[in-house]
């Protein structure tokens, strides 16, 4: 079974908080969903392998550790592009691919309309970026894109989820690690999370 790793830090909780406030500015909001995200990420990659490297200082030969696995970032659109940019700063030599999902809104099914994944992607370790896990459904598409492609190694970086998306998704793939910031109450009647942050992507896009 994969690991939830539910990550409280003094930090975390000081920008989820402007997260939350509905009176946050989209500026402010893009600037706290970057910052959570290099939080997160820290925990997430705590497993990455390394491999030994001879690395010549400007006084003498120094023997250090580089990250030896290959990593890539795959945002869901749109909110998890708000995510990506944090995460590119801890590895920049990480590949990104791309998913594009939207969920409908009466079966509160997703619908795919886009994918594009870099190369040799079976070799990657992938790591999947969505602000919100809610019902779990899109996450669980996209992983799904993501093991029909030959991905074996799938983590979920997240702000915000609900206990109804945690179970849906171990259930689904219990294979896949999941890191979050908050475990919210729950889901609403029509599947957002309480008490929740708002839509994050028209929240990150400042589209209402």
């Amino acid at each position: 079974m994969g690991r939830v790793e539910h990550i409280q830090h003094p930090l975390i909780e000081h920008h989820l908080c402007t997260l939350r406030d509905q009176a946050t500015p989209p500026s402010e909001f893009r600037a706290a969903v970057q910052r959570l995200a290099v939080l997160i990420g820290v925990y997430a990659t705590n497993d990455l392998r390394l491999e030994s490297a001879s690395i010549q200082t400007p006084l003498a030969l120094a023997e250090c550790q580089c990250l030896a696995g290959r990593i890539g970032l795959v945002p869901i659109l749109r909110a998890g592009l708000g995510m990506m940019d944090g995460v590119l700063d801890l590895i920049p030599s990480a590949r990104v691919s791309v998913i594009g999902l939207y969920r409908n809104e009466q079966t509160l099914e997703p619908v795919a309309y886009y994918e594009k994944f870099t190369s040799r992607i079976e070799d990657r370790t992938a790591m999947i970026l969505d602000p919100m896990l809610a019902t779990g459904g899109s996450v669980i598409a996209a992983i799904d894109m993501l093991k029909e492609s030959g991905c074996k190694k799938i983590k979920g970086l997240f702000l915000v989820a609900a206990p109804e998306g945690i179970a849906a998704l171990q259930k689904k793939h219990p294979d896949v690690d999941i890191y979050v910031a908050a475990i919210d109450e729950k889901l609403n009647e029509v599947g957002y999370i309480l008490p929740g942050l708002g839509d994050a992507g028209d929240k990150i896009f400042g589209t209402k």
